[in-house]
């Protein structure tokens, strides 16, 4: 029985984990397995902290997309993965693993994630997250200041220099690829009823 990919795409801080979360608690975690995108940035281990700091990471190029590819050629194909470890105070790998099994539910998050031809074609559902950008940086500063050590004028000045230009020039378009868009995200119960009834009839049908 070969997986179904679900991918859920959106800007930063849209709610996409979130939306990933309610399916996998809807449909249990011994049918579902969970992918970030997040998980594949490229690693620069020749660079310095602070010349890694400065890359843009909103940018389609700075993401290992063979890797990913290949994950998910592996996945469905029946073969588990293992997904690298990604530090976000360092700006690097880790040089961990996360280990990741083949599931009847395989759901992908990612800012880009409908940005690539061969990483789109996966995906029997493709939903896009639309959240007011005023939500999404105020939900990035709270991530970043509590999560990743970051300095609330780094993430500002992030924001302003390389994700909003970064989210309306690659990430925004990208909406015309959804099957379902999702406004608020996780809150919006009627959108997450209709995507998990879906989810269900394809569980039914395998």
């Amino acid at each position: 029985m070969k997986p179904t990919f679900i991918g859920i795409a959106g800007g930063t801080g849209s709610g996409k984990t979130t939306v990933a979360k309610i399916i996998q608690k809807s449909l249990g975690k011994d049918k579902t397995s969970i992918i970030s995108m997040d998980s594949y940035y490229k690693d620069f281990p020749e660079l310095t902290i602070e010349e890694r700091e400065k890359l843009n990471y909103d940018h389609p190029s700075i993401f290992d997309i063979e890797l990913l590819k290949k994950h998910l050629e592996d996945l469905k194909h029946g073969i588990p993965i293992k997904v690298p470890i990604y530090s976000f105070e360092k700006y690097a790998r880790t040089g961990e693993f996360e280990e990741v099994y083949p599931k009847p539910i395989i759901i992908v998050e990612g800012i880009l994630l409908f940005y690539y031809d061969d990483i789109r074609d996966f995906f029997s559902i493709k939903i896009f997250v639309d959240t007011d950008a005023d939500v999404r940086i105020i939900r990035r500063i709270e991530r970043d200041v509590l999560e990743r050590g970051r300095t609330l004028e780094s993430v500002i000045k992030q924001y302003l220099e390389t994700v909003r230009p970064m989210h309306i020039q690659f990430v925004e378009p990208t909406k015309q690829f959804a099957d379902i868009i999702i406004p608020r995200g996780g809150k919006n119960e009627i959108a997450m009823d209709i995507i998990l009834a879906k989810i269900k009839s394809i569980l039914n049908q395998q």
